[in-house]
C-alpha cells in the first residue's frame, strides 16, 4: 500500500491498528479496576464531576484493607466537601471524618449490588464494542477512499478490510472474554 499524501484525509491502516490496540488496553484497564475497592472513588469522581473538583487531585486515596478506603486531603478544609461528595454519590457509602482523614468502609457485596456491578460492566463493555466498531468504520472508510483515489489496488482493499474485520472481531472477543471472567468473579460469593 502506498503512503498517503501529506494533505490527504483519513486514517492509515497503521493508525487504525494503533487505535484498536489503544482501545484494547483501555478496556483491560477498565475491567481491571472494577475489582478494586478504590474504583468506587473513581466512580464517585465521574458521577459528581459537574459539581465537585476531582477527588484524586485534591487528596491521597488509599485502600489499606479490602473493605476500607481512606481519603486524606492535601487541604484539611476540604474534608467536609469530600465527605459530602461521597455521601451524595449514590453509592451507599457512609464516610467517617475524624478531622484529618476520611475513612470509607466498603460494605460487603450483596447479591443486588453484585447484579448492579454486572449491569455496569455490560454497559461499559457495550460502549467499548461501539468504540471498536467506530474505529473499524473509520478504517474501512479510509481504505475505501484510498481505493477511490486509486492509491491502492482492489486486492489491497479487500485484504485490508478483511484484516481490519479480523482485528475487530479479535478485540471484541477479548473484551467479551474479560467481561465474562470479571462477571463470574463478581458474582462468586
Amino acid at each position: 500500500m502506498r503512503r498517503a499524501r501529506r494533505g490527504a484525509r483519513g486514517f492509515t491502516l497503521i493508525e487504525v491498528l494503533v487505535a484498536l490496540a489503544i482501545v484494547t488496553v483501555g478496556m483491560a484497564a477498565v475491567l481491571g479496576t472494577l475489582s478494586s475497592s478504590a474504583d468506587t472513588v473513581v466512580y464517585l469522581r465521574d458521577k459528581t464531576f459537574a459539581n465537585w473538583v476531582a477527588l484524586n487531585q485534591i487528596a491521597q486515596v488509599h485502600a489499606p484493607e479490602a473493605q476500607l478506603i481512606t481519603v486524606q486531603p492535601f487541604d484539611p478544609t476540604s474534608l467536609g466537601a469530600i465527605e459530602k461528595a461521597i455521601r451524595i454519590g449514590d453509592l451507599g457509602l457512609n464516610p467517617m471524618n475524624d478531622g484529618k482523614i476520611i475513612r470509607v468502609p466498603i460494605p460487603a457485596l450483596t447479591e443486588e449490588r453484585r447484579k448492579d456491578m454486572v449491569k455496569h460492566l455490560h454497559k461499559v463493555l457495550e460502549e467499548h464494542r461501539t468504540a471498536v466498531r467506530n474505529i473499524r468504520r473509520d478504517g474501512n472508510d479510509a481504505i475505501k477512499k484510498a481505493m477511490k483515489d486509486k492509491k491502492i489496488t482492489e486486492d489491497d482493499e479487500k485484504r485490508a478490510m478483511e484484516e481490519i474485520q479480523k482485528l475487530t472481531d479479535d478485540e471484541i472477543k477479548k473484551m467479551e472474554d474479560m467481561s465474562k471472567a470479571k462477571e463470574k468473579e463478581v458474582m462468586e460469593i
